[in-house]
């Protein structure tokens, strides 16, 4: 994405550390080379390794809490406020822990949370193996996860800059999507597995020792190839200087404001595919494993497209926008088991697609000492809203059924789509521009500059 005053200023290579040294120089400067350019660099693939084992995990733990809330309950309302529960934290909490990003080192940091989040998973599979977990656990152990993630993802998101530059950032943020949505293929169907077979408890045990992946890959490290961004001292006013400098940028808020609708309205799958499973298809863990697998297959090729084009437009995230929107509701009144399955691929393709592009576009116009802040709050939009969407998509799915709560989802977020759509073509009093290099927003002559790139 081409911007305004917001461009100049992208992260970009630090030539010295915090102390000014010059920092020893690696293989991610100039432009991507291929789809995998980033793993080139000895930090970055350590630090990608110990998230895939992690990832696995977490997708582990997230059917077999799904699952189990569901068997404990049999409401999809139920596992709507788990999710709400996990997710409210950053709602509530998410700015804050952007500044606590900003000023602590972000390695340190990761170490921390990291080894928190495994014990969590430890303490839920040991109430679960014991035989005495009820739902309030399920509800507390998600609560305490989400206050973890408030600190971790900001600092997760804004590490990954420092450890690659700005000539490999786009293929890196892309790969860790892909990291993710290649977990998400193998968790559920080990989750499946091991649900039938034993039951939950051991889902949420792997998960919590999962965790000792990334704890070693941050430790194996060698800090004196990362890019340190000077970290911000403690001062008055610094969330409010956040808002204000997003605020101030349409390049940053507008897409910001559709990662929210979208993440609030249109991603909420756990409902949906629970309901699908237990209402619609009467199937079993293994099918609602075989769902979410599908969608996770979509979402691999998304990112794996993503990492290929190793840039962001604004044009692409919005039109993937409206694809994902659509799709969800033809998806939601697809006739047959077959057909509603094999719609959840493109679903997954273009929702991971709206994810990689704005989370990239944001990174890459924000400045170096702001970009903990702006990264908390666009995860703060982006899952902080859960705990409004998901009760009230859990209530119009257990009361009007899983195919007119998951259109509804999708019926909204389409909504959005438009709105952002025709809002960005007048921002700056922007006009519409063909050409064979293809259709763009440029400013008219007296427009403020916000231009999407070809």
């Amino acid at each position: 994405m081409s911007t305004g005053n917001g461009a100049d200023s992208a992260p970009g290579h630090t030539p010295t550390t915090t102390t000014g040294r010059p920092t020893r120089p690696t293989r991610s400067t100039g432009k991507n080379n291929s789809m995998f350019s980033s793993l080139k660099i000895r930090n970055y693939r350590l630090f990608f390794m110990g998230q895939a084992v992690s990832n696995t995990g977490t997708w582990m733990q997230r059917i077999a809490q799904d699952w189990l809330v569901l068997s404990l309950t049999g409401s999809a309302s139920a596992v709507g406020i788990t999710i709400a529960l996990q997710f409210l934290p950053m709602m509530v909490f998410g700015l804050y822990g952007g500044v606590l990003a900003d000023r602590l080192p972000k390695r340190p940091l990761l170490l921390v949370t990291q080894t928190l989040m495994g014990l969590t998973g430890v303490a839920l599979a040991a109430l679960t193996l014991a035989g005495h977990v009820q739902v309030w656990h399920v509800y507390a152990a998600a609560f305490l996860l989400g206050l973890v993630t408030v600190v971790d993802n900001p600092a997760r998101q804004t590490f990954v800059s420092e450890m690659v530059g700005k000539g490999q950032l786009a293929n890196a943020v892309s790969l860790n999507s892909a990291n993710f949505q290649s977990a998400r293929l193998v968790g559920p169907a080990v989750a499946g597995v091991l649900i039938t077979a034993v039951g939950s408890g051991w889902a949420f045990l792997l998960n919590g020792l999962s965790f000792a992946a990334p704890v070693a890959g941050l430790l194996l490290m060698r800090t004196r190839e990362l890019r340190p961004v000077e970290t911000q001292p403690r001062a008055k006013g610094q969330l409010r200087e956040g808002l204000r400098y997003v605020a101030g940028r349409p390049e940053l808020i507008w897409p910001i404001v559709l990662v929210g609708f979208i993440g609030t309205f249109g991603f909420n799958f756990p409902i949906w595919l629970s309901a699908f499973v237990s209402d619609v298809f009467h199937g079993d863990a293994g099918t609602y494993g075989l769902f979410n697998t599908l969608i996770a297959a979509g979402s691999l090729a998304g990112a794996l497209l993503a990492a290929r084009r190793g840039h962001s437009r604004l044009r692409l995230l919005v039109a993937a926008a409206l694809l994902f929107s659509a799709l969800e509701v033809v998806t939601a009144f697809a006739p047959g088991f077959w057909l509603f399955a094999a719609l959840l691929v493109p679903i997954g393709m273009f929702g991971l697609t709206v994810n990689v592009t704005a989370n990239a576009s944001v990174q890459m116009a924000t400045d170096p000492e702001m970009r903990g802040r702006v990264m908390a709050l666009y995860m703060m939009v982006f899952t902080g809203g859960t705990p409004i969407g998901a009760p009230v998509v859990g209530w119009v799915t257990d009361t009007y059924g899983a195919r007119i709560g998951m259109a509804a989802g999708g019926l909204v977020s389409l909504a959005a789509a438009a709105a952002v759509a025709l809002i960005l073509s007048r921002v700056g009093n922007l006009r519409l521009s063909v050409s064979r290099n293809g259709v763009t927003f440029v400013p008219s002559p007296r427009g403020r500059e916000l231009v999407t790139a070809a």
